[in-house]
């Protein structure tokens, strides 16, 4: 007989994400998870609309992920990665080269997207001292941008609307220039370089790389901008040597609609950065890729090789997963799939603009978000989702969502109505 979990101990020994240890948020107990929903302890089935976030692209419990790391686990769970290699990572590696944008030749193999982003700042201040730049060492990175929870990451997220202001003062200082405005839409407004244009030419010799996310923003606002702020901010940085650090955790692997949101810019990026749905959502992996040129500087400055090197990198089992993942994606379903989402996000959240407590509606790709006036009370907008058979989890004023993309139009609307049914009750 299965004993009921132990909530109480949850919530007085285990610290969740961005939760008080005094005044913890409400856990759910989670029994299993099936295609795009969960099935709570108490029978509660919920369609997820996090896609735990932003990762299960394919649905939960998928049939050729289960498949590959079962075979993968008969044969070997771990081996270490220095002096060693194996054909999952080879193979998936091949696959990485094949599906990012031309030019990305090189790829590191990391934990997870936090870790990802410490090495393309690593490459980039190695590459530059390859290079003969003995001090570019900072980075340029536009406001509202958020890029992980480890140090490095944290110093380029947004200094003033991210979640580590607290650590303001130890962080290294880095520079900051206003986020475009133009919209993915729009027309795009060319003065908004201008700030890139003035701080390169006046102080390129300490900056190493610009980074970004780019088209979407992701936990910095969940901002949409228009892909020609990329394009020309690519080629200001080639004309003072500066490398172009793309982080494409959240937006790679078809979420706005590309199979990569650089795609949009029709630019290849120095450095790139994945992670989230790289294994479908099975396991935590990333992946940190750069051109030649890049790492052959890298090996040319004074350590001759890249300093970084995780204990479980190119672990096999999550490289099967992975290699499942990216071969699903290449069968080309995704984009269909995500277009048909798009579309029924569009028209299931429009009606959130005629309420009063919305401050805006956007929709690109597989992403919807209805930001409000005002920063919603989670535990209590959550319990309203659930009454409609929904997991949706937002932060600050934005109520966001990015499905599977495997959801059916009828899950789908449940999904938007159940949305704009909450928003009404509020």
């Amino acid at each position: 007989m299965n004993k009921s979990i132990d909530v109480k101990f949850d919530e007085q020994h285990i610290w969740h994400p961005y939760t008080s240890m005094q005044s913890p948020l409400p856990s759910y107990p989670v029994k299993s998870a099936d295609g795009v929903r969960i099935t709570l302890e108490n029978g509660t089935e919920l369609i997820d609309g996090m896609s735990s976030w932003w990762s299960v692209i394919h649905g939960y419990n998928h049939p050729v992920i289960n498949q590959a790391i079962t075979e993968q686990l008969s044969k070997m769970s771990h081996v270490m990665f220095g002096g060693l290699t194996h054909r999952p990572a080879i193979d998936l590696c091949k696959k990485l080269v094949e599906l990012t944008p031309k030019g990305l030749e090189k790829v590191f193999l990391a934990d997870s997207g936090s870790v990802s982003v410490e090495v393309a700042l690593k490459m980039a201040i190695q590459c530059q001292l390859g290079r003969g730049y003995k001090n570019r060492n900072k980075f340029v990175t536009i406001k509202h941008g958020y890029h992980g929870d480890t140090f490095g990451a944290m110093a380029v997220c947004d200094p003033v609307n991210s979640m580590h202001s607290l650590y303001s003062d130890i962080l290294p200082k880095n520079y900051f220039i206003d986020a475009p405005k133009s919209k993915p839409n729009g027309t795009f407004n060319l003065a908004e370089l201008d700030e890139l244009k003035a701080l390169l030419q006046n102080s390129n010799e300490h900056i190493a790389a610009l980074i970004l996310e780019p088209v979407v923003q992701g936990a910095g606002g969940m901002r949409f901008y228009h892909p020609d702020f990329i394009s020309g901010a690519k080629a200001i940085c080639e004309q003072y040597n500066i490398l172009l650090i793309a982080d494409e955790i959240a937006t790679g692997f078809g979420r706005t609609g590309k199979m990569f949101a650089c795609e949009h810019a029709k630019i290849t990026p120095d450095i790139l950065c994945l992670g989230k749905a790289i294994t479908g959502g099975y396991m935590t992996l990333a992946a940190t890729l750069c051109t030649d040129k890049v790492a052959l500087d890298i090996s040319q400055c004074e350590a001759g090789v890249l300093m970084h090197g995780p204990t479980f990198m190119a672990n096999p089992l999550a490289c099967a997963a992975a290699n499942a993942s990216l071969s699903l994606l290449m069968t080309g379903e995704w984009f269909e799939q995500v277009k048909q989402i798009e579309l029924g996000l569009r028209d299931g959240l429009q009606a959130c603009l005629e309420l009063e407590t919305v401050a805006d509606v956007r929709v690109l790709g597989a992403i919807g978000v209805v930001e409000m006036k005002k920063a919603v009370n989670v535990a209590e907008i959550q319990k309203l989702f659930m009454q409609y058979g929904l997991w949706i989890r937002p932060f600050g004023k934005l109520v966001y969502v990015m499905p599977q993309y495997v959801i059916s139009k009828q899950d789908l609307t449940s999904l938007t109505s159940g949305i704009v049914n909450t928003l009404k009750a509020l």
